[in-house]
């Protein structure tokens, strides 16, 4: 276990801010050595791939990541993984193997498996904690391993119980489980369209996954040519009141559909049994941030739910343009936008 001093953390976050830890910690096979090193009685922050994360200034902790692990095994029907695999790694091979109907959707997305266990990323209607059946762990607080169903890592729209309780988990391995047989998931009508238009009626999943992996990249940033967290803002939930005041006043905003309330979830709806999820990058767009910048932070021409890098861009650069938009989103539609980022 080595730990280094002053450490810079630009090369391990994809939106390339420059930041240094007061400590960093790498580990790589043994971990509980961590749990008598005295380094958990101060500041601390677990980091994942670094890819949904944005340091605004130096760290003042211990900065603490797994080493990279390519480690898979199937056993009794499911698929055990380290922790500190790359996504899509796994969704790759996963593919390879016929494994998993709709994990293909989540192609290309950056980070880490427990980053995306963490914030239950998701794409293309699905969301990582679908294919979780439980998650070994060490519980930094009671300093001891443990084991969580998928039931209590408490998975909701772009958070699950690591996410609402920060630094007390450090995801070691994930056990998936999946349908026995293959389907795509076609939620989205961007992929119907696209299988459409290239005369495919029955996808493989390799091949849907090489059309999720085209599509995402002909409209985000690829983050060694920018900086970026992809998909900065959560699409805002409201309730039905406020949906169809925007739809009458805004006649070409994408249909929201109803869902029920999520019971894991912080937002409580008030006057209606269902909630309206919002297109974030619609309201973005329409309150006329997108392709924009402010100092050096952007908003990328493609997509406006993604700001990145423009080049030599600060912490404080990407705060005051996500503060920006937030203030004129607010103002314009009277919804309140959150980060999916997360801002140290």
């Amino acid at each position: 276990m080595t730990i280094h001093e002053h450490y810079p953390l630009q090369r391990l976050t994809t939106f390339d801010t420059a930041a240094t830890a007061r400590r960093y910690l790498r580990l790589d096979r043994e971990v509980e050595p961590l749990l008598a090193s005295g380094l958990l009685d101060s500041d601390y922050l677990i980091l994942g791939g670094g890819s949904n994360i944005v340091f605004t200034r130096d760290y003042p902790g211990t900065v603490i990541q797994l080493a990279p692990n390519s480690k898979i095994k199937i056993q009794n029907s499911k698929l055990i993984t380290g922790a500190g695999l790359q996504l899509d790694a796994l969704v790759d091979h996963c593919v390879d193997r016929g494994l998993g109907g709709g994990i293909e959707n989540l192609s290309a997305i950056p980070g880490t498996v427990g980053g995306a266990v963490v914030q239950n990323a998701g794409a293309y209607g699905v969301e990582t904690g679908e294919f979780v059946d439980r998650v070994d762990a060490l519980d930094l607080h009671e300093r001891r391993r443990v084991t969580l169903s998928r039931q209590e890592c408490r998975f909701a729209y772009r958070t699950s119980l690591f996410k609402e309780q920060p630094g007390r988990y450090l995801i070691l391995e994930v056990h998936l489980r999946f349908a026995t047989e293959y389907a795509p998931v076609l939620k989205y009508k961007a992929l119907a369209d696209e299988l459409q238009r290239r005369g495919i009626t029955s996808p493989t999943q390799r091949q849907m996954r090489d059309l999720i992996t085209s599509i995402r990249w002909a409209k985000l940033p690829r983050p060694e040519e920018h900086g970026s967290a992809g998909s900065f803002f959560k699409n805002p939930v409201v309730d039905r009141d406020t949906y169809l005041r925007l739809r009458d006043a805004y006649p070409d905003m994408p249909e929201a559909h109803p869902t029920p309330p999520d019971n894991n979830s912080t937002f409580k709806i008030q006057n209606s049994e269902l909630s309206y999820k919002l297109s974030a990058g619609w309201l973005i767009d329409r309150a006329g941030w997108k392709g924009r910048t402010l100092g050096r932070a952007g908003v990328w021409p493609r997509q406006a739910l993604v700001l990145y890098n423009t080049g030599g861009c600060t912490g404080q650069d990407l705060l005051a343009l996500a503060q920006a938009i937030q203030a004129d989103v607010l103002n314009k539609f009277h919804v309140q936008l959150t980060p999916e980022a997360i801002l140290i």
